[in-house]
């Protein structure tokens, strides 16, 4: 028994051993079983060792998907590279990779030292040579996976394990150091908070330019001009870079990046792509492309888990040129977890590039066959879908002629129509939004702030927000006014077809409820609700 609980804590304090076979080992086992079949032993093993020859030499995505044998096979060596994990090693540092859950041992690999140095989140580590060999081969299989999407001059990357947002802010802090005067950064509007935020966050000034309407569209697109009056309103040598997005809900558009890469260029100015999730779309990539090969592009940042299916908390930095992705690296304070890149590292191993170009491609499909559905059911409903052609991932239902034919409600009432996005959340549909917008023919009912609210209050109103300090009207929509309030709703990569099925099923079943009252006689109750109280407190409850 006591024989027992020592191996217990033994596995415990170790992780599984790499069992590496060498052709001596194949020789030796002849002289025990048929020399024939340690001879296909022999073939099988050295199978699984060209293909990590061939990952070694050539630094690309494997044609063909790993299989996951092969992958754990592959990570329990590199593990074993980790002093952690030496047999005998003795550790008497503050951080020796001890783990004491052999769950979470497991769930690492007994990778456990983390990446980088201090004084550079991707330099090596003398504790952790396996550690840092998936830390360089990482960043090789993503520049890979960016050029198969369409990025061909993407040069340089670096992979973090921050999300999108405090990835962003990253690289304004290291672009800072590149350019000590930079203190604006020129924004086109995009009602997302955490890259707004970024901004804020690292200390500097946003300068927001307001979209446009796209001629003969639905579509709110980028103000180019507006992005040229706003960095010479402030100096192009005051103006740390300007920030564009390509990913976004519908009805804005992927901002116009090649022609403002173009302006950069002209003053000279750093040009900053939050292209978040546009990398599962070959519209983007395009752009982001055409960005580099045309004008300015100083970095653009892709989430992990939005284009790679993986668990959130990663982000990929790329560039035509590596001297800001660099700076990032050497920024950043200290060592770093592991996990978002392991969980990449493996996600593109067990792909391939072959698995990769499936995903893209199967993305692309449900785009356009997702879109015709939808606009079928909305016009079948009374409804249509916006017209908003260059965006390839996410599509809106206008939900204007809801409110107009709802009995009772008076013009410009659209607080109900919520009902829609709560309704279709209790039927197990996460994802879609309803986004309510102050209409042309009216300014947006807004509340006044209390005096001494301060910038940081929250502003009241019905369509209004303060993000960061700064105020913006109709939130969500991308713009203080637009003409219709709607649902959007987005087919991003990894959506199945039976899922989106689902989705159509179930929005026309909330319509149908919608239409018999369901959400507006909830919302009369409560509105009622609250006249008495107010009556009553202007009475003095008599």
């Amino acid at each position: 028994e006591s024989s027992q609980v020592v191996a217990r804590a033994a596995f415990c304090l170790c992780p599984r051993l790499a069992t590496a076979m060498n052709s001596q080992h194949f020789e030796l086992l002849k002289e025990l079983v048929n020399p024939n079949y340690a001879l296909q032993a022999e073939q099988s093993r050295n199978s699984r060792s060209a293909q990590i020859t061939t990952l070694l030499s050539q630094r690309r995505l494997p044609d063909k998907g790993w299989d996951d044998p092969a992958i754990r096979s592959f990570l329990d060596e590199l593990a074993s590279f980790d002093t952690n994990n030496f047999m005998g090693n003795v550790g008497v540092g503050e951080r020796e990779g001890r783990v004491i859950s052999a769950l979470v041992r497991e769930r690492h690999f007994g990778l456990a030292h983390g990446i980088g140095r201090s004084g550079d989140v991707m330099a090596e580590q003398p504790k952790a040579a396996g550690s840092s060999v998936i830390v360089h081969l990482t960043r090789y299989l993503s520049l890979d996976a960016i050029r198969i999407a369409g990025i061909k001059a993407a040069k340089a990357c670096c992979v973090l394990p921050t999300a999108t947002g405090l990835t962003m802010t990253l690289v304004l802090l290291a672009q800072r150091q590149l350019r000590p005067a930079g203190k604006y950064v020129v924004w086109s509007r995009i009602d997302q908070k955490s890259c707004f935020k970024a901004i804020g966050a690292a200390g500097l000034t946003p300068v927001v330019v307001e979209l446009k309407p796209v001629e003969g569209t639905d579509a709110l697109g980028t103000d180019v001009a507006g992005i040229r009056r706003a960095v010479e309103s402030v100096g192009a040598e005051n103006v740390l870079c300007i920030c564009t997005t390509t990913s976004t809900f519908a009805p804005r558009v992927p901002d116009s990046v090649d022609e403002v890469a173009v302006l950069a260029k002209t003053l000279d100015v750093p040009h900053i792509i939050n292209n978040a999730y546009g990398l599962q779309c070959s519209k983007c990539a395009h752009l982001v492309e055409q960005g580099c090969r045309t004008g300015r592009v100083d970095a653009f940042i892709q989430s992990t888990d939005k284009n790679f299916l993986v668990p959130v908390g990663g982000a990929i930095v790329a560039a035509p040129h590596p001297r800001l992705t660099d700076k990032i690296s050497e920024i950043y304070p200290g060592r770093a977890s592991l996990s978002p890149l392991l969980d990449l590292f493996i996600t593109l191993l067990s792909l391939g590039a072959s698995g990769w170009k499936k995903l893209l491609d199967e993305r692309k499909a449900n785009a356009a066959w997702f879109q015709e559905r939808l606009g079928s059911i909305a016009e079948k409903q009374g409804l249509r879908l916006l017209k908003v052609p260059a965006n390839r991932i996410s599509f809106a239902v206008d939900l204007t002629p809801l409110a107009k034919s709802a009995e009772g409600d008076e013009a410009g009432e659209v607080d109900h129509l919520t009902f829609l996005g709560s309704a279709l959340f209790t039927r197990r549909v996460s994802g879609p939004r309803v986004v309510l917008c102050a209409m042309p023919s009216a300014a947006p009912p807004e509340q006044p702030e209390p005096d001494g609210a301060g910038e940081k209050l929250k502003v009241k109103g019905r369509y209004c927000k303060t993000v960061d300090g700064t105020k913006f009207q109709s939130y969500g929509a991308h713009t203080d006014v637009y003409s219709s309030c709607y649902l959007t709703a987005a087919c991003a990569i990894g959506a199945e077809r039976e899922d989106l099925e689902a989705f159509l099923a179930r929005f026309e079943s909330v319509l149908h409820d919608y239409r018999k009252g369901a959400g507006r006689k909830d919302k009369e109750s409560s509105s009622k609700a609250r006249d008495k109280e107010k009556v009553l407190k202007e009475t003095g409850g008599t």
